[in-house]
């Protein structure tokens, strides 16, 4: 159980905590998203799914994080706002930009499985309209889970909220679980093709085939780390949620632990950027670039 100086703590940290991601969000992912257009060496599917994610990124950092701010200063100052008519305005937007980080999370990781079974057949199948089809479908689809879990979650809509949860936690369950297995499957095929590739005797297709696969395996590293940091940042939300439907936790445990977790589930949209300079060299160049720009010469 928390006092009252740990909750009005708590609150105080986490405003703090967003007003700063807020801003390294914003001005990390506009960067991010201007380098990942510049930068030609990428494919063409794989950048279109970057710069998808990027901007709900930039979109944490636009809209979820202030209006977090405003209703966290809404619950702790009485009488600045009407945080019962804001809540559903946050969760609309919030579930929104989740959703479409989750699955494009996901496309990228089937995208990087392609690229690395489908070899040559993976640019002829693997279209760039197909993607752009894909991502619309992305946001598409998350604005409709997010408005009808929004109709469910206040009663607008008669339903078992059970058997609602139950439904959507599947489908968030069985993405983690597909994207675990095919980076399983990632593993084992770049290590399979690393060998062939030292076992051939012409020095002309060695060298053609490992700048390739070497090309691939980092590309499918750089996107396994974001998955990684996505789990990190959302698993303590989804297990917080899960612990208060199987036991009994008091309720202001419950809001103590729910704010940070939230702000951490906002964090991993200023660490994406920093896993794209550092496990994609392309994309760092590029920033660097942005950034000799921008900043002001000492010479």
């Amino acid at each position: 159980m928390t006092d009252v100086d740990d909750v009005y703590s708590s609150f105080i940290a986490n405003i703090v905590f967003n007003a700063f991601f807020c801003y390294t969000a914003i001005m990390m992912n506009i960067i991010t998203i201007h380098a990942i257009r510049k930068t030609s060496s990428l494919p063409q599917p794989l950048k279109t799914l970057l710069l998808s994610l990027a901007i709900s990124d930039l979109g944490v950092g636009l809209l979820c994080q202030p209006l977090y701010i405003a209703l966290l200063v809404m619950l702790l100052v009485p009488n600045v706002g009407n945080s019962v008519t804001f809540i559903p305005l946050y969760d609309l937007v919030a579930q929104l930009l989740s959703y479409a980080s989750f699955f494009g999370v996901t496309a990228l990781t089937v995208d990087r499985f392609l690229a690395i079974h489908l070899h040559l057949r993976y640019q002829e199948l693997v279209t760039h309209k197909r993607v752009v089809a894909v991502v619309i479908s992305i946001w598409v689809f998350s604005a409709i889970l997010s408005f009808l879990m929004l109709n469910f979650h206040y009663g607008w809509l008669s339903v078992n909220m059970v058997a609602v949860y139950a439904v959507f936690a599947s489908i968030e369950v069985s993405c983690l679980i597909t994207c675990a297995f095919l980076y399983y499957k990632i593993y084992f095929a770049v290590r399979h093709h690393r060998n062939q590739i030292h076992a051939l005797q012409v020095q002309d297709a060695q060298n053609g085939e490992m700048a390739n696969a070497s090309r691939l395996r980092k590309s499918a590293i750089g996107t396994f780390y974001v998955y990684l940091v996505f789990l990190a940042c959302y698993i303590p939300t989804n297990c917080l949620y899960f612990a208060t439907l199987i036991i009994s936790v008091p309720s202001t445990t419950v809001g103590f632990l729910a704010r940070y977790a939230t702000t951490l589930v906002f964090l991993n949209s200023s660490l994406n950027p920093l896993i794209y300079c550092w496990k994609m060299r392309h994309i760092r160049h590029a920033v660097m670039d942005i950034l000799q720009k921008i900043l002001p010469s000492h010479n």
